[in-house]
This record gives C-alpha cells, structure tokens and sequence, in this order.
C-alpha cells in the first residue's frame, strides 16, 4: 500500500469503509459534510489511487442507480499482541475481519530478538497459507508502557531487556512495511470499540487482568495515552500500604495482590496448606497453577477458590470505583486470561464499584466483560494501523 488520502475527506471517507463496508455514494454523502460534486471527486481520485474499487449497483433511492464503493479487497493488516505468556498474530483485510489467526506460548521476558523472530515465523505462515501476500501495515501491542510517538517500550516491569528496544523500525524493516506500537490493553479497548461489546459508546474504561493489569481510556472514541503514553497504568496503583513487593520496585500494588500470577501464586499456596483439595489435585497432576485452574476450581465449588476470586475482585474493584469517581464513563469492560473467572468477579467488582461510587455515576453504568476475548488485542493492532494509513500523510 503506497497510497495515503490526500485529505481530510478522503480520510473520512476511508475510515466510513472500514467501519461500515461497503457503501453507495449517496449513503456515504449521508454521513460526510460534502456537496454531491466535492464527494464525487474525493471518490473518483480515492478509486484512481486504488484505496477503493467499484462493488455493483446499489439499491435504488429514486432517480439513477449509484454504484457501491469498497475498500481495496487486496489490503491486508498484520495484528500482533504480545502478551507475557504467549503471541497472537492475526491478518485482517480493510474492514479488519480476522482471515487467520495464530497463536504461540512465549515468554516475553525471553526478549524482543526471540520474540519477534516468532512473530515473523507466525507472520510467514499466514502468508504461506495464502491469505496474504504481503502486508500492507502492523500493528503491534505490547504488555508494558510505550513511548507512542517513537513506538518504543519504556522501562516495562515484566519485559526485561526491552527497555528503549526500537519496536517499530525493526519490525517496519523485516515486514517491509509501516508500523505502529502501543501497549497491549489500548489495542484491546480498540478492538471492542471497533468490533466488540463497545461499539456504540464514546467513553469508556477497558480493563485487561493477565500477567499483569493495566486499563484503557477511551474518550470521545479515542484512546487517551497520557503526556508520555502511560496512562492507565493502573496495575501499579496501591491497593495495600503494607502489602507484597511488586515488580515495579514499589509496595502493594494492585498487580502484586491480584494479576494473572498473583492469583496463581495464591492458589498454590492454598493448595499446599490444605485449604483445597481441587487445587491440591490440579497442582499434582500438572506441577503448577494457573488462573484457568481457579476459575475451573471455582466452577466445582470448591470453597477456597471462590475466596480468592472474591478477595481479588474486591481489590480490583476498589480501584475501579476511584476511577468511575474521576472519569464518569459510560462502561467499564473487563478482559485478558483471568476473565475465564468469569461472573464470581464481575459480581465482586460490581459491588464495589456500586458501593463506593456515586449514584450519579453508576446509576446506568455497565460494567461487562469483553466480547472478543484472544481476538481483541489483534483487531486493536489492525485498527491502530489502519488509522495511520487511513490517515492523510
């Protein structure tokens, strides 16, 4: 993809496509602040450059059938999240349906030479496979804050080695085409803003709960990153003066007390002081615990598992509560590998949220677990790059 919309309206017109699919002329003049004449030529040159391509007659509204415009059905999207345990990599056409999906465990503290040598074998097999060519942008999410306009990971607590690591110019160089990066839990509120449970709000808070934590803010459909890129950073709030070290070199910190690995530590620990046989058994058979063993435990009934749950989302809870208090959203989304705890957190949560916040501010307010699950942090990546491209240059 060498061609970028030349203007403002061109890059609307793009982003229309995108969202919506494909459209006639006098669908899309319903949505654009354009004359019929200024929209036919922002069209024409759009169909000139390649972006978009004729897609048949529309329906009829009276007078002479108009044709459907598409994006170009050839552009392609590479999706890459990388989490602490594992990489997803995903190839998107332009209205960022997923064609392919690959997943791989990987430990990202293994560092970005090794990491990004498998995101390039997994990107190579989606190509082998025939969805794609070549590709025509990436995006990139990864689990630690990001410098956004550089595309550099600044000084990530559970990514050693990858401090100041230029993300986006080494990946640029081996796919061979523009890259965006940013942290994984703003790609993941994009892609349930683009395809998931928020579509339809402007204001919102995703929350990602895996390795570590860390929240999304979207206002006005835009994420919002803060001066440097680490807003939302929640997982590194103080939950407990006193509490376990964390990570980050600081005290008490919500991600210490409850994240994917504080949750298993916990859960090994009840196992082996009896507290619970199911994960007493489960920590037999298979040498070590993991989130979905207490959401499976917690399933059973067994009583120690729902504890923790409880006591987790109770913490969890409190944090979100502070952040309903200051940012008055209109939805809060929970995702990431521990949402297999499933409805046991969402009721501890809820009821902290409700308890501590004012009506004003929960009186309407949904608080949900995400719709796309392993998908979101992918169709996240391939928005992001697709708002550059779509973009004028």
């Amino acid at each position: 993809m060498t061609a970028r919309p030349a203007n403002a309206h061109q890059a609307r017109l793009l982003r229309l496509l995108r969202d919506g699919g494909p459209n006639s002329r006098a669908q899309l003049g319903d949505q654009v602040d354009l004359s019929r004449s200024k929209l036919a030529v922002e069209v024409d040159r759009l169909l000139e450059t390649g972006l978009v391509v004729a897609d048949g007659l529309a329906a009829s509204r009276g007078g002479r059938r108009s044709h459907n415009i598409r994006l170009a059905p050839e552009l392609r999207f590479l999706g890459v999240d990388i989490g602490a345990t594992s990489i997803d990599v995903a190839v998107t056409n332009a209205e960022l349906e997923v064609l392919g999906h690959l997943n791989h465990p990987m430990d990202v503290r293994e560092g970005p030479v090794a990491v990004f040598e498998q995101v390039l074998s997994l990107a190579a097999k989606l190509r082998a496979s025939g969805l794609a060519e070549g590709f025509d942008g990436a995006g990139i999410g990864v689990p630690g804050p990001v410098r956004f306009p550089e595309g550099v990971p600044v000084a990530p607590p559970i990514m050693p080695g990858w401090d100041g690591f230029p993300v986006r110019e080494a990946l640029s160089q081996e796919l061979g085409c523009p890259v965006m990066v940013d942290n994984d839990v703003n790609l993941m509120a994009m892609g349930e803003q683009h395809a998931g449970v928020a579509r339809s709000v402007g204001d919102y808070l995703c929350v990602k709960i895996g390795t570590g934590i860390g929240c999304g803010i979207v206002v006005g459909g835009e994420v919002y990153r803060g001066t440097t890129g680490s807003a939302g950073d929640i997982g590194h709030i103080q939950v407990d003066p006193d509490g376990r070290a964390c990570a980050c070199g600081n005290k008490g910190c919500l991600e210490a007390h409850f994240s994917g690995a504080a949750l298993a530590r916990d859960a090994e620990d009840a196992a082996r002081e009896g507290r619970s046989p199911e994960l007493a058994a489960r920590l037999e058979a298979a040498g070590r615990l993991t989130a979905a063993d207490v959401a499976a435990a917690a399933a059973a009934g067994d009583a120690a598992a729902l504890d923790l749950i409880r006591e987790g989302g109770n913490r969890l809870g409190q944090v979100i509560a502070s952040l309903v208090s200051f940012f008055n959203p209109g939805l809060v989304v929970i995702g990431g590998g521990v949402t297999g705890l499933g409805h046991n957190l969402l009721a501890s949560v809820r009821t902290q949220v409700y308890k501590q916040s004012l009506p004003l501010a929960t009186g309407n307010l949904p608080i949900v677990l995400g719709e796309l699950g392993p998908t979101a942090g992918v169709i996240g990546a391939a928005r992001l790059i697709s708002d550059h491209l779509f973009s004028p240059a």
